[in-house]
């Protein structure tokens, strides 16, 4: 058969049977996520029916997904309100970070893979994945709750710790001199500042450029900027989703209100195929050799990422459930993991056993995190029904 014919049947089958998971999904009242995942999984290296090469599509179409998460999600959100949530998240941040990658940087050098294979681990155990996490809070429609900026606050402070992160891990598994390790990061943190500063004094004039009045000339615009900022802050070795998530904080007022109508489905879309491909690279026959670490680290980190949440709202004065919430919040892994892996095992530094780990970890964090998201609330309130009364908390949930 023409190549071009079978790409198109497989990725209309792909597409079709993203839509049956997906009415399955809210059948049962669940996040889509975690069946996109296993539907991947199936159709991936090694799994059921391995798909033919669509990969050309449909890993451009997966970072096009996180843009358009983050993007969105920045939408909702003026400058002011992400800086005064980081300036009251930041000792959360800290806690993040030890809490966080500990478990990893101690596992590897358990499993005897040395400095390299901590500095490696600890970062994917580490990072919480902003693409599964706002897909979540959209779905299950706390945008709006009074934890939420907690969440999104400790978000960004982690995707600007990776802009730090990531040229000091490839600078080291690459043997680069430490004035050459000091630049990457210097450019890395000056990208970041310069679009921070514009989101914060020049929003107006951003939202001025990108607004129209023709929805198709308005769409263009919006995709176009989005992208654009994500391919410079890309190239500049910062998160593309940073890039964009920040891009959505400049624009604000009616814009960002008709901008975040204008490119929903085309997010939810592209969002879609984002979980599949993280699917579709995870061979299931890795998974059995690391399955038992894989679950020791899942476990440990569910517990430190519920406890960094439910300490960073209770600072910011919310009570109980919402506490809860921004903690389960937090739980999953995602793209920010894989890359980590793929940069160490790529440079052939650390152990090939590594990129599987990874790979297995992830999957079972990326499953478990909208579960323990849609779980947490009916749980917390049976626990609580179920204590004694106590003196009434000042904070509303």
């Amino acid at each position: 058969m023409d190549h071009t014919a079978l790409s198109l049947l497989e990725l209309g089958a792909v597409f079709f049977g993203l839509g049956v998971l997906g009415r399955l999904a809210g059948r049962i009242g669940l996040s889509p996520i975690p069946l996109y995942l296993l539907g991947g999984l199936a159709f991936g290296n090694g799994g059921v029916f391995p798909l033919g090469d669509i990969s050309g599509f449909t890993t451009l179409a997966s970072e096009i997904g996180v843009v358009l998460l983050l993007l969105t999600l920045g939408l909702e959100y003026t400058a002011d309100e992400l800086f005064t949530g980081l300036r009251r998240s930041w000792m959360a941040g800290l806690l993040d970070i030890v809490l966080n990658a500990a478990p990893g940087a101690a596992v590897a050098l358990i499993l005897g893979w040395g400095p390299l294979g901590a500095l490696a681990l600890g970062g994917i155990t580490y990072i919480s994945s902003s693409g599964i996490i706002a897909k979540v809070l959209g779905d299950l429609g706390r945008l709006g709750n009074r934890e939420t900026p907690v969440v999104l606050s400790i978000l960004v402070f982690e995707d600007l710790v990776m802009a730090v992160y990531l040229p000091i891990l490839t600078a080291v598994l690459a043997g680069v001199s430490f004035v050459g390790g000091l630049t990457a990061v210097g450019i890395s943190l000056s990208v970041v500042s310069v679009v921070m500063l514009i989101a914060l004094r020049y929003g107006r004039y951003v939202s001025a450029v990108v607004d129209s009045d023709d929805r198709e000339v308005f769409l263009l615009k919006v995709l176009g900027a989005a992208l654009l900022v994500a391919g410079l802050a890309s190239a500049m070795q910062v998160s593309a989703a940073v890039g964009a998530f920040l891009l959505g904080i400049a624009i604000s007022g009616s814009t960002a209100e008709n901008a975040t109508k204008l490119l929903e489905p085309l997010r939810d879309l592209f969002a879609a195929v984002f979980f599949v491909v993280f699917g579709l690279n995870t061979d299931p026959r890795a998974i059995p050799p690391v399955l038992l670490w894989a679950l020791v680290l899942a476990v440990v980190t569910t517990v430190t990422k519920v406890v960094t949440g439910w300490w960073a709202a209770r600072r910011a004065g919310i009570g109980p459930l919402g506490r809860a919430r921004a903690g389960a919040a937090l739980v999953a892994r995602g793209e920010f993991s894989i890359v980590i892996a793929g940069f160490a095992v790529a440079a052939g530094a650390v152990e090939g056993q590594l990129a599987a780990l990874a790979a297995t970890y992830v999957l079972l964090m990326a499953i478990l995190g909208p579960i323990a998201a849609r779980v947490v609330e009916p749980v917390a309130r049976r626990v609580s029904r179920s204590r004694p009364p106590a003196a009434p908390d000042p904070a509303s949930p």
